[in-house]
C-alpha cells in the first residue's frame, strides 16, 4: 500500500513500525521511537539518518517542545530520527497535523496491526479536532 502510493512523505511513529518498514527497505523519511515496544525497553531501530532530534514528552501529552521538534524533523532535507524521552504514541497526531499533504503517517495499534493515515484536509480536520478537544479538557481541569 505505502510503496503503491509513493507518499510526498512517509512518518513511522512507534519502534515495531519503524523497525518493519525499514526491514522492508521501505524509505522512511521520520521515525519517532522511544526505544521501547508496549513500554518495554528494546533494542534501538537501526535506521541511517541524516539527523535526530530528542524531545521530552512525558505520557498522556503533547509538549510544544514536541510539536515543534516533530515539525523540524519533517521539514528536514533527509531522513531523521525524532527520539523521545517519555512516551510517543500521541505524536501521531502532531504528525499528521505537521506532514506535508499526500503524506502518509503509520503507527502501530498494539495486538491489532499497522494503522496507515493519508494526510489530506479531512484527515488534519478530524485531528485538530481530537487536539482541540483535548486542549479544552486540560483546560478546564
Amino acid at each position: 500500500m505505502v510503496t503503491d502510493k509513493k507518499p510526498r512523505k512517509l512518518i513511522a511513529v512507534g519502534d515495531r513500525v519503524s523497525q518493519n518498514i525499514a526491514k522492508r527497505g521501505i524509505h522512511l523519511d521520520v521515525a519517532v521511537v522511544d526505544n521501547k515496544v508496549m513500554r518495554k525497553p528494546i533494542i534501538p531501530v537501526k535506521l541511517s539518518v541524516g539527523k535526530t532530534f530528542i524531545v521530552n514528552n512525558p505520557a498522556g501529552t503533547l509538549t510544544d517542545k514536541a510539536w515543534q521538534v516533530i515539525r523540524d524533523a519533517i521539514e528536514y532535507e533527509g531522513r531523521t530520527r525524532v527520539l523521545v524521552k517519555g512516551e510517543e504514541d500521541l505524536l501521531t497526531l502532531i504528525a499528521v497535523l505537521s506532514a506535508p499533504y499526500d503524506s502518509m503517517v503509520v503507527y502501530g495499534q498494539p495486538r491489532k496491526g499497522i494503522v496507515v493515515i493519508d494526510v489530506t484536509e479531512a484527515t488534519k480536520r478530524k485531528i485538530r479536532d481530537i487536539v482541540e478537544r483535548m486542549e479544552d479538557r486540560l483546560s478546564k481541569d
